[in-house]
């Protein structure tokens, strides 16, 4: 293992993007919020939040 606790604090970004395929009636419903199981969207956010906080478990090499 490689000793990091030297090396300065920087800032990076990721950016990913995605295509979802799904019948026009659902993306209807999507839309007007009339999904039975809730806020789609927010789901989603919080989900991409819980997967970055877990990159250093699931990246090797990548340091917290």
């Amino acid at each position: 293992m490689v000793d990091v606790s030297g090396k300065d604090a920087t800032e990076r970004r990721a950016v990913a993007a995605c295509t979802v395929e799904m019948k026009a009636e659902t993306l209807e419903m999507l839309l007007k919020g009339r999904m039975t199981k809730g806020d789609v969207f927010q789901v989603a956010r919080v989900a991409g939040i819980m997967a970055a906080k877990r990159t250093p478990t699931l990246i090797p090499l990548c340091h917290p």
